[in-house]
């Protein structure tokens, strides 16, 4: 093995992971690399896990033979129905062992042990050499948290050992190289999670410092549930599971009508639409409240077959000028709005128990829709509010 070669191909990997080169062409153009030096390759897997409340982990894998590298997900809610298949892979086995590396090759190894090595040799595989190169590091997921990598060859004979010298030393560099945009996906995920995708996306980009907020125009929406307090001292062991219905019914709406949802408060739904245009960001709004609501029947039915308590939300949508940043102390901030329009959306919700209306609307939100299937309630004095404000709410004849 010449030494500038194998140089040459580290550099080439740090060049990618430095240009940011996504996951599945980093790994092609690393195995491009090994066959063009000599390295037999057939096919190539990596297994990733992944920081994301849905995703337990994340797999590459090249084939020779296809144009494109495979990424799959691993999804959480699946891993019931694949611990099994996990235990009886070679890579669990490489786990279990704490083995930087192990190898089985065509005729070394028995029939009905992995199914994946009997798949693999039964498809012209020669040889097999799998990595496990644990992550320990502050950003570690789990204490299981590391990179899978396996080698395939249909060479005759399998690998030489000139070819492992080559694996050996490509594996620390390509688990860096993975490491480092793992790390960003996992700050991606988090901060889309946990504080809303535009929210995220700001924070990532920069917007961190404290009292550097932005005025912005935006629909607002505040909901919280019916009885909820109610609810939560009778049945206490129900009221995650509850809030999590509930906030389905919701946030998948809000997200997919163009919305944010920046704050979850105790039952509590605190949403904004950004406003290109006023009078189409409110008809996202009414009809992400439509589709709501119809994810709320469809969810009371199911809970009440199951003998689960059940409630629906009331909803204030307003609109308005609001402060948009970055808000606490210099070491705990949240990136969320402020501003009297905030305040008014949330006594506009406050009135709906009272005026027994599940949804109510601002007259300046009534005002920017034409006031299209929509009744006046009535003009109210709202707490904390100097001036009155007449309500609006669905038309139920429409």
């Amino acid at each position: 093995m010449d030494p500038s070669t194998l140089l040459q191909l580290q550099k080439s990997l740090v060049a990618d992971a430095l240009a940011d080169v996504e996951d599945g062409a980093l790994l092609r153009s690393l195995c491009d690399g090994l066959m063009a030096k000599g390295v037999p390759l057939w096919r190539v897997f990596v297994g990733l896990e992944e920081l994301h409340p849905l995703v337990e982990g994340r797999s590459l894998t090249w084939r020779r033979a296809e144009p494109e590298t495979t990424s799959r997900p691993f999804e959480r809610a699946d891993w019931a129905n694949r611990e099994d298949e996990w235990r009886r892979s070679p890579l669990y086995r490489v786990f279990i062992d704490k083995a930087p590396r192990l190898r089985w090759q065509r005729g070394d190894f028995q029939q009905g042990e992995f199914p994946l090595l009997d798949e693999l040799f039964g498809q012209g595989a020669w040889d097999y050499v799998a990595y496990h190169v644990p992550y320990v590091d502050q950003a570690r997921a789990s204490d299981t948290d590391c990179m899978y990598v396996s080698w395939a060859t249909d060479r005759k004979g399998g690998f030489s050992d000139d070819d492992l010298v080559f694996l050996d030393h490509m594996v620390p560099p390509l688990a860096l190289a993975l490491r480092k945009r793992a790390v960003v996906r996992n700050a991606e995920n988090l901060v889309r999670v946990y504080l809303g995708a535009d929210a995220g996306r700001r924070v990532l980009q920069g917007q961190i410092e404290r009292g550097k907020p932005e005025r912005v125009r935006a629909v607002l929406w505040f909901s919280d549930l019916a009885g909820f307090t109610r609810i939560a001292d009778n049945a206490p062991e129900q009221i995650v599971p509850l809030l999590n219905d509930y906030a389905d019914c919701q946030v998948g709406a809000i997200h997919a009508h163009g919305g944010q949802v920046l704050k979850f408060v105790g039952d509590g739904i605190l949403a904004i639409f950004p406003i290109d245009e006023t009078a189409a960001a409110c008809r996202r709004a009414l009809d992400a409240a439509a589709k709501s609501l119809g994810k709320l029947a469809a969810l009371n039915q199911r809970r009440t077959a199951a003998d689960l308590p059940t409630t629906r939300f009331y909803l204030a949508l307003h609109v308005g000028e609001v402060l948009y940043g970055n808000i606490g102390s210099p070491d705990r901030l949240d990136f969320t709005v402020v501003g009297p329009a905030v305040n008014e959306v949330n006594r506009i919700e406050t009135m709906c128990k009272s005026l027994d209306r599940d949804v109510l609307l601002s007259a300046d939100f009534a005002k920017a829709v034409g006031g299209m299937g929509l009744v006046s309630v009535g003009r109210y004095a709202l707490r904390g509010v100097t001036r009155a404000q007449e309500l609006f709410t669905l038309d139920a004849s429409r």
